[in-house]
């Protein structure tokens, strides 16, 4: 029987995303099920974060309480720490320097390296509460899954690096996704939605 095809489209600052990225391993291990890791970048930078949220102050504030909507849904809450954030001196990281590294990652080692690391970096950015719009932290998390921290940093800025992941995004639009996390399946059929792991297994065990 033919492997089913699911292609998992996400950004590091999104607290969804961390919610159904265990859930999506979790399914692996009793599933006939390939899962390919994709880019997608909801603001680039500040200037889009005021774009979309008027300040960096506003955008900040309105994201935790987006925190507080995952946190009251994560299977683990104790992994959302919405007070640290909040506590922290910066302004909210845009995800466009987390993909460039997750692409990295993936062209050190495979599309299971790029998972690797976007769990990685998401465990820094919503329980540690990380700065993930500095190159620095970036490269350490690089360093935290066993990568070569001079290579990674030689290749995150690489034309091939940003390339892949505007191929992602480019991808994305052609499907019509707009929101994260979203799945699609075997190509065709997109799901836009934190599945919970009962609603994981329904969908596949049909």
């Amino acid at each position: 029987m033919p492997k089913i095809k699911i292609e998992f489209y996400h950004d590091a600052v999104c607290g969804w995303c961390y919610l159904l990225s265990p859930r999506l391993r979790n399914l692996l291990k009793n599933k006939n099920i390939e899962i390919q890791q994709r880019c997608f970048v909801l603001q680039r930078n500040d200037e889009e974060m005021v774009q979309r949220f008027g300040s960096l102050t506003s955008a900040k504030f309105e994201i935790l309480t987006h925190w507080e909507s995952c946190k009251a849904q994560a299977d683990d809450p104790s992994s959302i720490n919405i007070e640290g954030m909040r506590a922290t001196s910066f302004s909210y990281p845009s995800g466009y320097l987390a993909a460039l590294g997750a692409k990295t990652a993936e062209l050190m080692g495979d599309s299971n390296t790029h998972w690797d690391y976007f769990d990685e970096i998401q465990r820094q950015h919503l329980l540690l509460n990380s700065n993930i719009a500095d190159t620095e932290v970036i490269i350490a998390t690089a360093k935290i899954i066993g990568l070569d921290p001079i290579e990674f940093s030689n290749t995150l800025f690489s034309d091939k690096v940003k390339q892949a992941v505007e191929k992602d995004i480019r991808q994305a639009n052609k499907l019509g996704i707009r929101t994260i996390p979203t799945i699609v399946i075997n190509g065709e059929k997109v799901i836009s939605q934190a599945l919970t792991n009962q609603q994981l297994d329904a969908l596949f065990s049909q």
